[in-house]
């Protein structure tokens, strides 16, 4: 399957993404424009502290109109390495620093229109060590034990794609965490 850019060009140009109109020919031979958001990526982390409780974030999102419950996350600076900027980004939403970073994988946003890709990182070992948000946000610090927020995304109470993905992936890590200990005891 064969897929020819045959014309691009940016259309806009914005400090988080840009916008570029592709006419592409198929493979068929035939042509038509695709709208694609370029984005440069993005982090999201799922900070856990000792006590078990998850660090989530209530923010209002203007796009639809809502105040959602979420993930800290945050856009990656053109070079910058995704695990320098995911614990920026946890210092700057939570206020916390994490001393230890798993990578559990990533996810395009919507790669139907969109180049972002995510990556996500359970956050451990969390201490103080705020730095000051972006002039734009308007951030809640919210804590939840980890059960609780789980229990919120089993009914569907989260709304969010990157907070449902993130938590899924947490999930998983942490149940095959305990699968393996188990199997170890027996």
């Amino acid at each position: 399957m064969s897929f020819r850019v045959i014309r691009s060009e940016k259309v806009f140009q914005g400090k988080v993404f840009d916008v570029r109109l592709d006419q592409v020919e198929l493979p068929d031979g035939r042509s038509m424009c695709v709208d694609v958001v370029e984005h440069g990526g993005a982090v999201a982390m799922i900070p856990v502290d000792a006590e078990g409780n998850l660090w989530l974030v209530r923010q209002y999102r203007h796009a639809i109109g809502k105040t959602l419950l979420e993930i800290p996350a945050g856009t990656l600076d053109e070079g910058e390495d995704a695990e320098a900027c995911a614990i920026r980004e946890c210092r700057e939403e939570i206020g916390m620093a994490p001393a230890r970073l798993i990578a559990l994988g990533g996810t395009y946003l919507a790669p139907g229109y969109s180049s972002e890709y995510i990556h996500f990182f359970l956050a451990q070992d969390l201490s103080p060590s705020p730095l000051t948000p972006d002039a734009d946000e308007d951030l809640r610090v919210v804590r939840l034990p980890l059960h609780e927020a789980f229990d919120r995304l089993l009914r569907r109470e989260l709304q969010d794609a990157k907070t449902i993905a993130g938590l899924s992936l947490a999930l998983a890590h942490l149940g095959l965490l305990q699968w393996r200990a188990g199997r170890q005891g027996q």
